[in-house]
């Protein structure tokens, strides 16, 4: 969440990031929070102005009841019950106006980075790396909804029959593949540095609200009922919220967390040929790395992140690239985000397998996430990453490595897997 007194300071930085993100009105937006603010203060200052009134009237009471001038200390009295009447109502005004302005600032995203290009859509993101060439594919190359059925590794029919679109079920070697992969990106997570969490998959409102996925993507959540729950869309979730009101030791910093957890999406409105298959899913596992730093470090964490993801998909052998999203196309809570994406041969298009992000201080203000540094308790810098997401790096496996002899496992994985074929 931005915060105040930033916005006061920069108000034409502030302005200029908006746009960037296309908030409608941002001028209209930043002027309407300083005049609220304006508005809370004056009534705040008057509510003051009126207790010290009331606590010198309350002394001139004392004095004139000594005095015998029981008359005059009467009229005081009204006097005083009738600013405290005034105070009560600026106060509850000020918590009103207080109220406002909190609920506007928390609908406005994080601002980008200087270097987040300008753009809409994901067609106006920068290419900032390719790695690798395209697979040679056999004329017959099917795109992985085929495969997977020719092999009988995973089943679609039999999840939407126990759940519904988009709940596949993993049979035999897709399943091994699933568990293979898992291991493989945990084990190289803790290999880089990373601690090992296994948090819930269900959070609170507190913990949504933390991350910044509430209030703004409540719609693509599920929840449960009775107890108001969110099924998790990310283990970034709940993996940053295990600092929610801590002050961090600085000799702890930098944190640096992994996790894998299944995730849910509702995915609403999502349809056509490029969401088929593996290519977008409700319930997806996945292996999220979590960063907490000193404000200083985090951009050199960010590149350090986009490495370590880059280095899973050069072992897997597939051919991606980095885009540097533009502030269009980039998330509500990010100020920098590197998008990674793999070919996928059969279907002759890139699939995104990663995002790696820089929240900056926007997710510490929400959380409450602060280190002190010589005395000063100032708020961290939060940093998460996809390290890396199963669906589309199975379909990439699966069509980019076909061939006579059936599917090949990449080299990296058959220890994890424990055959070097799908056939």
């Amino acid at each position: 969440m931005l915060t105040l007194p930033f916005i006061r300071a920069n108000q034409e930085t502030t302005i200029a990031g908006l746009q960037k993100k296309h908030v409608a009105n941002a001028a209209e937006i930043v002027a309407k929070l300083i005049a609220q603010d304006d508005q809370r203060k004056a009534l705040l200052q008057q509510a003051e102005s009126a207790l010290e009134k009331s606590n010198a009237a309350a002394k001139e009471i004392g004095a004139l009841m000594q005095s015998g001038q029981k008359e005059l200390a009467e009229g005081k009295r009204a006097e005083t019950s009738a600013l405290k009447a005034s105070i009560k109502e600026m106060e509850e005004a000020a918590k009103a106006a207080e109220k406002e302005l909190t609920d506007l600032l928390v609908t406005l995203p994080n601002l980008p980075h200087s270097s987040v290009p300008q753009g809409k859509t994901a067609d106006d993101n920068e290419v900032v790396l390719t790695w690798g060439s395209l697979p040679e594919l056999p004329p017959d190359a099917q795109p992985h909804w085929d495969l997977i059925k020719k092999y009988d590794i995973i089943d679609f029919d039999l999840g939407n029959k126990i759940t519904g679109a988009g709940f596949p079920v993993y049979k035999g070697k897709g399943a091994r593949l699933q568990r293979a992969l898992i291991n493989f990106f945990l084990d190289e997570a803790i290999k880089a540095g990373y601690y090992e969490i296994q948090p819930p998959i269900l959070i609170n409102e507190d913990s949504g609200f933390g991350t910044g996925q509430l209030p703004d993507k409540e719609g693509q959540m599920y929840v449960t009922k009775e107890e108001g729950l969110f099924l998790i869309p990310t283990a970034e979730v709940p993996i940053t919220n295990l600092y929610r009101d801590v002050i961090v030791n600085e000799k702890e910093l930098p944190i640096k967390n992994v996790g894998h957890t299944p995730c849910f999406r509702r995915e609403a409105g999502s349809w056509g040929a490029h969401v088929r298959g593996l290519n977008r899913l409700h319930q997806f596992d996945k292996i999220e790395i979590v960063q907490i730093h000193k404000p200083e470090n985090s951009y050199a964490a960010l590149e350090e992140m986009s490495l370590h993801v880059q280095g899973l998909l050069q072992k897997l052998g597939l051919h991606y690239r980095v885009l540097r999203l533009c502030g269009g196309d980039m998330g509500f809570a990010s100020a920098l985000t590197y998008d990674m994406e793999a070919w996928s041969g059969a279907q002759n298009r890139w699939l995104e397998v990663s995002s790696v992000s820089n929240f900056e201080t926007f997710q510490a203000n929400r959380l409450k996430l602060r280190t002190k540094i010589d005395g000063k308790s100032i708020l961290c810098h939060t940093l998460n990453g996809s390290a890396l997401a199963l669906p589309r790096i199975v379909a990439s496996i699966l069509e980019n490595n076909q061939g006579p002899d059936g599917i090949k496992i990449p080299e990296a994985l058959v220890p994890y897997t424990g055959f070097t074929h799908i056939n």
